[in-house]
């Protein structure tokens, strides 16, 4: 069944003219929501603590931060767009007692909604509006007068009011200009997820580290297998991104076309895809939650040894030195 998508016809934004937004976080997705909102004449405020790099942005922005508990006060719409794995005890200790009836609580990601961290009060309304990119992309195509896909979710029990608030929301922000998908919190959070683990994080990372590593085990040049394995990456992602697998498959060569049809397959095996669905059976039971919320409880110390170890690999020394070489690449280190 095809999704039902939204569009600029289908929001009213004047729902919006008499109600405060709260953007809770300043982040990727809080300034770009926040300034788009302001932008499209809604009245927008900002809960972020002060002493960061977040609070001075929204300051440079023209906006007057306070804390989430005043925010939240004020507000009619509070959306919280602070990182996953601190929105639980700040959601306890600073919002949740200060939500009203008749508020409308949202989130960009449904993670702590569906895994059960965020449960809104009586009489208060959860509802997902997701953009699907990045924020300064959010931000960018909006100031272009074009906007990011979105995606829009109800909660438990959300009356119809509640979803025209979320369109009106989707449209101040830009999205209803290129569309507006409707979903579920779970299919939203779950397919996140997976996505993240299987392909765009997990996957390419660990096919890419695997691959690099081949090659230089077999005794070719470093710089050659970097560039092989990773930097011609964006090349076919690019393509990717324009007009899908096949587009790819037209624009490279024949015999880059055959091994994919006969190679591909060799890599990603039954075993493989087996993998795939006990992490997404992991996703679901809400395993990978739990595991993620006790490690960030415990201090995260597994997560934060596995970055340092990662920083230092080889394949990350030797991509630091090649990027000096290619100017057009605007380089980043972390």
């Amino acid at each position: 069944m095809a999704a039902k998508i939204y569009y600029d016809n289908d929001a009213d934004l004047s729902l919006l003219k008499n109600k405060t937004i709260a953007i809770l976080g300043y982040g990727s997705q809080g300034h770009a929501q926040a300034q788009n909102l302001r932008d499209s004449g809604c009245k927008v405020i900002i809960g972020q603590r002060p002493g960061g790099p977040n609070y001075d942005l929204a300051v440079k922005h023209g906006f007057q931060p306070m804390s989430l508990e005043d925010a939240t006060r004020q507000a009619d719409i509070v959306n919280i767009l602070l990182p996953d794995e601190v929105q639980g005890d700040l959601y306890r200790n600073h919002i949740r007692a200060n939500l009203q009836p008749g508020n409308v609580l949202m989130e960009s990601h449904g993670f702590n909604f569906h895994f059960g961290q965020v449960e809104p009060p009586p009489g208060v309304d959860t509802m997902l509006v997701a953009p699907k990119g990045p924020g300064h992309l959010v931000r960018s195509e909006f100031e272009k007068g074009g906007g990011v896909p979105c995606l829009i979710a109800l909660g438990p029990g959300a009356s119809e009011e509640t979803r025209k608030l979320g369109l009106a929301y989707a449209k101040g922000i830009g999205g209803t200009r290129a569309g507006v998908i409707e979903t579920t919190i779970a299919e939203e959070t779950e397919t996140d997820l997976f996505g993240e683990q299987v392909v765009l994080c997990g996957g390419v990372s660990e096919l890419v580290k695997a691959a690099f590593e081949t090659l230089v085990e077999a005794g070719y040049q470093p710089e050659m297998a970097y560039f092989e394995c990773l930097h011609e990456l964006k090349l076919i992602v690019d393509l990717f991104y324009q007009g899908g697998l096949n587009y790819m498959r037209y624009s490279v060569s024949n015999t880059a076309e055959y091994g994919d049809y006969t190679r591909g397959p060799r890599i990603v095996t039954d075993q493989t895809r087996a993998e795939m669905k006990k992490i997404l059976k992991e996703i679901q039971s809400g395993q990978f939650a739990r595991e993620w919320i006790l490690e960030n409880r415990a201090g995260a110390p597994a997560f934060k040894a596995i970055r340092r170890r990662e920083r230092s690999l080889q394949i990350e020394e030797v991509g630091r030195r090649l990027r000096k070489l290619m100017s057009w690449v605007n380089a980043k280190e972390v």
